[in-house]
């Protein structure tokens, strides 16, 4: 197995067997919930000179990094192909005007030419509901290029728009679980998996993100799917506090919901975490 990575820019990870640090941070306040297009371009040169051509997966910290996802896509060596599968109980898809952040860069991995499809899998969350329609990004559903799977969640309006093709909505996790893995029965297309812990129910991973329903054995049949083609994998959704000195990062992850993080009880979810993510890298790298 490839030596794991972690991006330790929150200091949420737990010591991983034969994990390559790079330490960034510093980059914290700058890169933590969203950034500029001209800070993820620093950021990006910053990994490209330290981490190496081949490695194992990447653990991103928070979910607050999310975005960071989008990098690492770009670098992924060679030329063919490939698909991105996306655990997530968001589509991160959602507009942004200030650049990139946690919930909007799927729509920039999708716009790349190298990238066949997207598949968003464990969507719980109303963001893809009618009342938070127009904040998602239609270009790449409308395209063809971006899936969304959820579970117990109306999304009606998309067929009333031309979109149905894109909304894979069903009534439990179980059987959203089990529609995507029939459709990659047979599939050899490369593939780049991405997981945010928020997209499992709490008493699998507990985060500070509105969660989902996913069971852990729900997570590793799908991962089970994509044996033997996953050619690149990160990792998010740890639990973690920070206080941003920025007054818009504060007001911005106020309206997203992030619930407050009790001190009392922080080292025991990370522990939880901890655990996950080593049954994960068991899982991604059997």
């Amino acid at each position: 197995m490839r030596q794991p990575v972690v991006l330790d820019i929150d200091g949420s990870l737990g010591p991983l067997a034969r994990r390559i640090v790079l330490p960034l941070r510093e980059w914290e306040e700058t890169i933590r919930f969203g950034c500029s297009l001209s800070n993820m371009q620093r950021f990006s040169r910053a990994i490209n000179d330290t981490l190496p051509r081949e490695h194992g997966t990447v653990f991103l910290g928070s979910g607050d990094f999310h975005h960071l996802t989008w990098p690492l896509i770009e670098r992924v060596p060679g030329s063919e192909r490939f698909q991105v599968v996306v655990l997530d109980n968001h589509p991160d898809n959602m507009r942004f005007p200030f650049g990139v952040h946690c919930g909007s860069w799927v729509r920039r991995v999708a716009m790349m030419p190298r990238v066949s499809h997207v598949h968003v899998i464990g969507i719980t969350s109303s963001d893809i509901g009618r009342g938070h329609s127009w904040e998602n990004y239609l270009g790449p559903l409308r395209a063809g290029k971006l899936t969304y799977w959820s579970n117990a969640v109306d999304v009606g309006w998309a067929s009333r728009v031309g979109l149905g093709h894109a909304f894979r909505s069903f009534t439990s996790s179980e059987a959203m679980v089990d529609a995507f893995v029939d459709g990659q029965m047979g599939s050899s297309e490369p593939t780049y998996l991405s997981i945010d812990k928020d997209a499992y129910a709490p008493d699998v991973a507990m985060t500070n993100w509105d969660q989902g329903t996913l069971s852990e054995a729900g997570g590793c049949a799908i991962i089970d799917s994509l044996r033997g083609r996953v050619i690149g994998s990160d990792v998010t959704g740890e639990i973690s506090r920070y206080q941003y000195t920025t007054w818009w990062k504060r007001r911005l992850s106020a309206m997203d919901g992030q619930e407050d993080i009790d001190p009392t009880r922080l080292a025991a979810w990370q522990a939880q975490q901890h655990a996950l993510n080593i049954r994960l890298l068991a899982s991604i790298h059997r």
